[in-house]
């Protein structure tokens, strides 16, 4: 049984009967909706953390930061990655499915990194997320055969955003001095913008994962459509 009628024949039966001719993303466009949507998300994600890290882990502990972070995540998905799911009603489906799956995925990476720490913890977070996210996304699909696929795409395009973006970071923050077109950037700001392009990596990472991982779940809906996509 699927959930929130994604299953391929629901999807089916609701991008015939739209309006007008519902788009079926092709693979090149979902994974460029997904990169580019969740970038954007990532950014706003990793901003609790870049401007008021110290803040919120001070009052509200380090799990509690993690939380706030999460929202943005949350809250701004649906409004640029919706239509990674075909036909009429993405915006409230795509809502209620990443909800889940995000909060999910959230509680078993922070769960991952508090136990281990570090790189292990991080890589044991990052698995433990996509396995539960992409198990949600699979049964949500009625596409269980295909959860493997899902997972793996999920974890490997995630952890290589995660890890540059924090080898970049951690390459970037001890450097004593940096100058845009000449001028010198104040060492705060050095720190903010390194940060910064850790939640740019990450956003690109799991968006494409996002991306790979919505089309390969309506594999079967597409075919029951003709295979028919729009252009990348």
């Amino acid at each position: 049984m699927s959930w929130f009628q994604l299953d391929p024949a629901s999807i089916a039966n609701r991008a015939r009967s739209g309006e007008a001719t519902a788009a079926v993303p092709s693979l090149g466009a979902s994974l460029g909706r997904g990169i580019l949507g969740f970038t954007a998300v990532s950014v706003a994600g990793f901003a609790p953390w870049v401007f008021l890290g110290h803040w919120f882990h001070r009052h509200i502990g380090e799990a509690g930061l993690y939380a706030v972070c999460a929202l943005p995540f949350i809250g701004l998905s649906g409004l640029l990655l919706h239509r990674l799911i075909i036909g009429s009603g993405s915006l409230g489906r795509f809502y209620s499915l990443f909800g889940i799956a995000f909060a999910a995925y959230s509680v078993a990476w922070i769960a991952g990194w508090m136990t281990l720490r570090g790189h292990p913890g991080s890589l044991a977070g990052l698995f433990a997320g996509a396995v539960v996210m992409g198990g949600i996304f699979a049964h949500a699909f009625d596409a269980r055969s295909a959860a493997w696929k899902v997972i793996l795409a999920l974890f490997i395009l995630n952890a290589a955003g995660y890890f540059v973006g924090g080898w970049i970071e951690g390459a970037l923050i001890p450097i004593k001095e940096c100058a845009v077109f000449g001028l010198a950037l104040p060492r705060t700001l050095q720190v903010t913008v390194a940060k910064l392009q850790w939640g740019v990596c990450y956003g690109i990472g799991l968006g494409a994962g996002l991306g790979l991982a919505f089309y390969i779940c309506q594999a079967k809906a597409r075919a029951l459509l003709g295979g028919k996509t729009e252009a990348a």
